[in-house]
């Protein structure tokens, strides 16, 4: 994926993204996003799902299970990037 990318909002605005982060767990993928307008908004993880031509797709995390062991895994992966 690029550094920075460009996604809708919920009202089809266009929203500009930093990929601090890739990560697979589990056999899934999942990206960190950061919005470059706010920088002090939170973080976005989402997971990168693929469509009939393999192309990467962008997807929020209903499962709030799923959703927190994501969260864990990012915080370690940003804890050793500190050490």
């Amino acid at each position: 994926m690029n550094d920075i990318i460009t996604l809708l909002d919920e009202m089809g605005n266009e929203k500009e993204f930093k990929v601090l982060a890739t990560f697979g767990l589990n056999d899934m993928d999942y990206a960190a996003l950061l919005p470059l307008e706010d920088l002090d908004e939170l973080t976005y993880l989402l997971r990168i799902e693929y469509d009939d031509q393999g192309q990467p797709m962008l997807v929020g995390i209903d499962d709030d299970e799923e959703l927190e062991y994501v969260i864990k895994a990012y915080e370690e992966i940003q804890n050793e990037k500190l050490q």
